[in-house]
């Protein structure tokens, strides 16, 4: 049985393979994109407006993926760092980076554990990456770290309903609660992939805790011409057009 504290060699793992089977071959289109999307229906960033400018701005990218959320911020004039901790992912970023000319740095760790200094950035982002793959009792308090006086945390995750609604087995989330928010944190998956999700109470005293200033919570809902998405499926669009699915948290660091 695997241990407690081993999630970061399984998440490893379970995004090799994403990335074999699916990301990888995904990774042109969305590299390519013009308008910055939130989440799984595509909010468009006009239309939920939580980066604001970002031109100029040192930007660290905690749990990059194939890169693609930095090669936006890169194509409006930010500065971004990504930091990844599956090879694979990182593997991808780099050829993409090639193949599009938008070059950035690319660090391999986790995004708990930066080796870079403190207060290097003015934006902490994370978009499905630090934000449910590692302890935010580890990375919040990095990415303050990472942040100057005034920098602003953006992460995107799951909300805790659909994470309390969600089946294990047949991945798919129904309507009704399956267990319990209180003691909310680790979350151990059939697919050996283990997450962290936390209800809005401790989250925002964890920033609180953490040196942040909230500034906003957006909870993202389906819009109503929405499709089911192809891979994460697990979420239909009729779900997330009653209850949010997904939700985009905005913190700034106290100077």
């Amino acid at each position: 049985m695997a241990s407690p504290d081993d999630y970061e060699d399984r998440n490893r793992a379970l995004w090799t393979q994403t990335n074999e089977e699916y990301t990888d071959a995904q990774a042109d289109r969305v590299w390519l994109r013009d308008e910055i999307t939130w989440g799984m229906f595509g909010m468009p960033e006009h239309e939920v407006g939580i980066l604001g400018d970002v031109d100029g701005l040192d930007v660290i990218d905690l749990g990059c993926g194939t890169g693609y959320f930095s090669a936006w911020l890169a194509r409006r004039g930010a500065r971004p760092v990504g930091v990844d901790v599956t090879p694979a992912q990182l593997a991808t970023a780099r050829r993409l980076q090639e193949e599009t000319g938008i070059s950035f740095p690319l660090v391999e760790a986790s995004g708990e554990d930066v080796p870079l200094p403190d207060a290097s950035f003015d934006l902490a982002f994370s978009e499905y990456g630090a934000s449910i793959w590692c302890d935010p009792y580890r990375w919040i308090p990095e990415a303050h770290r990472l942040l100057r006086p005034g920098g602003r945390l953006v992460f995107l995750c799951n909300s805790p309903l659909v994470m309390l609604c969600a089946v294990e087995e047949e991945e798919a989330t129904v309507e009704q609660l399956l267990r319990p928010q209180r003691g909310m944190h680790r979350m151990a998956w059939p697919d050996g992939g283990v997450e962290f999700h936390l209800g809005h109470g401790n989250m925002f005293r964890l920033l609180r805790e953490s040196g942040f200033e909230v500034e906003s919570l957006i909870e993202l809902y389906a819009p109503d011409d929405a499709e089911t998405h192809e891979y994460y499926s697990w979420v239909s669009a009729e779900w997330a057009r009653q209850w949010p699915a997904e939700e985009i948290w905005a913190a700034r660091k106290r100077a």
